[in-house]
């Protein structure tokens, strides 16, 4: 067993599951505990970590929060990066949801003090970071405009057919897309760029992707006009290069310019940007993650 240091989002903090998560933890090994209050608490913290000689932290929090954790760890040199463990406790917990961490508070505790790191890839955006998925242009309206009752009707896939429908009546984005050897002018509807696998509440973006492959995995639905709508349906449910409408593959670099910015937003930051590079840098940081976890090579 492992001592630990949970950082815990504030807003998080008094659910009564994780305190008593806590306490049963604590008759187990160390177990210390700090709690965020304001933006750039977590980066004060995980500093203070390192100062303290702390070698295992976890970070309690949904998306936005792990991404927190993420981009204050990518400041510090590779040596000083400490291994860290997720408790989910967000409403999508898309990360740990694919990555299979426990969502129950106890067995991800228990997990934090037990299981062993593995170096996996982060992605840089410019002058961030994320581990998961970076989408672009109007995915976030799919999300707060699906109504209710669509989605307990269809499920996930409510967020496909209401983003189709109001594709038809988006203004795509006019700009230059470049990755490897690849250069295209195009005009996007929404794209994704995923090291993880789902984004948007369980919606599976990129079914193969893998956070220790060095690449990521980027999907883009171009512009396309009604008469295409049951195309478009059939291009989704396998994105291919190819493709005429949804286009996806694998890289370890792409870059968005545009003259207008565009609505990006990276695990939860929102940005705008008309000149964006992603890029793979991989094996970054130590993260203790379940031995089944799909999202490994291994």
């Amino acid at each position: 067993m492992h001592p630990i240091r949970v950082i815990v989002n504030g807003k998080k903090a008094g659910l009564e599951a994780f305190r008593t998560a806590i306490y049963s933890a604590r008759r187990k090994t160390a177990v210390e505990l700090r709690v965020t209050w304001e933006h750039g608490d977590v980066a004060r913290l995980v500093r203070e970590a390192c100062a303290d000689g702390v070698r295992r932290l976890v970070i309690a929090g949904g998306d936005g929060t792990v991404n927190e954790m993420v981009n204050a760890q990518m400041l510090l040199p590779p040596e000083q990066r400490l291994p860290f463990a997720i408790i989910p406790m967000g409403t999508a917990n898309d990360f740990a949801t694919a990555a299979k961490v426990p969502g129950d508070y106890a067995h991800a505790l228990t997990l934090a003090q037990t299981g062993e790191p593995t170096d996996i890839d982060v992605i840089q955006a410019n002058q961030g970071y994320f581990i998961n998925v970076a989408s672009g242009g109007f995915g976030a309206q799919v999300t707060a405009s699906t109504p209710t009752a669509l989605k307990n009707c269809l499920g996930g896939g409510a967020y496909t057919l209401s983003g189709l429908v109001q594709a038809l009546r988006f203004t795509p984005h006019k700009g230059r897309i470049k990755y490897a050897d690849n250069e295209w002018h195009d005009e996007i509807i929404v794209s994704a760029v995923c090291n993880g696998s789902q984004a948007g509440g369980g919606q599976v973006l990129a079914e193969h992707a893998k956070i220790d492959d060095g690449l990521l995995n980027t999907v883009a639905i171009r512009r396309f006009p009604a008469e295409a709508f049951t195309q478009v349906l059939k291009e989704l449910q396998q994105p291919a290069s190819d493709n005429e409408y949804v286009k996806a593959f694998s890289c370890e670099w792409i870059e968005w310019q545009s003259q207008m910015p565009m609505p990006i937003n990276l695990d939860g930051e929102p940005i705008k940007s008309n000149n964006i590079r992603f890029s793979v840098c991989p094996a970054a940081i130590p993260v203790i993650l379940p031995a089944n976890c799909p999202l490994l090579k291994r």
